[in-house]
Formats: structure tokens, sequence, C-alpha cells
């Protein structure tokens, strides 16, 4: 339990979160998609590739209070922002590994049940490797945010035969105060792909 986010459900606002100037953060809402998508349990073993400022390690971390999660980042600057945001958030169960996927991922000691997939490139290749380390009946969640990311992860999934595959692009307004006036601005549309390794 976190005394800056002392309830059980997801969802921590965006404010909250330390910021580096032009890293990328998950925002509140489409992370409570990629979340739901993930179906954690309470032991879970998460990798979180392309961590960015760490709101993903952040939440999965709290609601796997027994689990262990691998946040995967190739910056330094960046790494150490999500130790500084899982230390705002009292998570003790995050490992910040400083590399490059796939490069790194043979050197990481816990095989997860669930694989976030936020960035990075090959995209593809990426999604290979990790592919190889997820457990059966393991779950990846793949996110795109451009035609080109969508097409890879998408031949990607059906490359490896993932199964139960589904599909969610998320349209979201937030009500934002400008100036007098409250007015609802768009959130970057996501695709969410996620999936299944049967065996």
């Amino acid at each position: 339990m976190s005394k800056l986010w002392p309830y059980v459900t997801p969802g921590i606002p965006d404010d909250l979160f330390e910021r580096l100037p032009g890293i990328p953060l998950s925002k509140r809402e489409v992370r409570l998609l990629l979340v739901s998508l993930m179906r954690l349990q309470p032991d879970s073993i998460v990798w979180d590739i392309g961590a960015g400022t760490g709101t993903i390690p952040v939440e999965t971390g709290l609601l796997c209070p027994h689990g262990r999660i691998i946040a995967i980042e190739r910056d330094e600057d960046v790494a150490n922002l999500i130790r500084l945001n899982c230390e705002r958030f009292e998570v003790k169960n995050v490992d910040v590994i400083e590399g490059s996927a796939p490069d790194c991922l043979h050197s990481i000691s816990y095989l997860p049940h669930r694989v976030c997939l936020e960035g990075g490139r090959p995209l593809k290749a990426i999604l290979h490797e990790v592919w190889k380390y997820l457990q059966p009946q393991g779950r990846i969640v793949a996110t795109a945010s451009n035609l080109e990311s969508l097409y890879a992860i998408s031949e990607g999934f059906s490359e490896l035969q993932v199964r139960n595959v589904e599909v969610v692009q998320s349209a979201i307004n937030r009500l934002e105060k400008r100036g007098n006036h409250q007015t609802f601005e768009a959130v970057n549309p996501m695709f969410i792909l996620s999936g299944e390794k049967i065996d």
C-alpha cells in the first residue's frame, strides 16, 4: 500500500508521477485498459519493455504484491526516473534493467507471466524474442500509436500464433481547464493488442 495512492484500484492520476521532458507517459485511461488486459494475479511476474516514466511498473507493482516487475529501459536518465517513481509510491518489487531489448532479455532471471510491450525497435524482433521467454498460459499486451507499429505487432502475433487475440483502440476525451473555460481534450488514440501463449 502506498501513502501517495492508498487504494487497491489502478488509475493513478498522471500528475502524481515525476516526469522528464520528452519522455512518454502512458495516460491514466490507457493504462487502465493495459492493466485490465494483462489479467494480473497477486504473484505475477511482469516484464515492461520500454517502461518510460514507470507508470506501468508502479501500477502493476502495487497490484502484484507477491510478484516481480521487470522494467526494461535503455536510457540511464529514464531508468533513474522509473526508480524515482517507484520510491515515490513505495513500490519495492520492481527491478529496473538498463539495456536495449531484445539484447538484454537473456540476462533476466525471472521468466514472465505477463509482458507489456510499449516500444522499442525493431518491434517485431523484440516481440519474437520475448515470446521465447513468456511462460505457458502467459499473456502479452502491446501498444501501437502509429500504423507501422500496428502492422508490425499484428504480423508478429500472426507469425507466433498468439491465441485469443483482442484489439482495442482507445478514444478518450478529458475535461481540461483552459483559461476561464472547461473543454474536452482528446487523449492520443492508441491501439492495444493482447493475446495468450497457450503452450
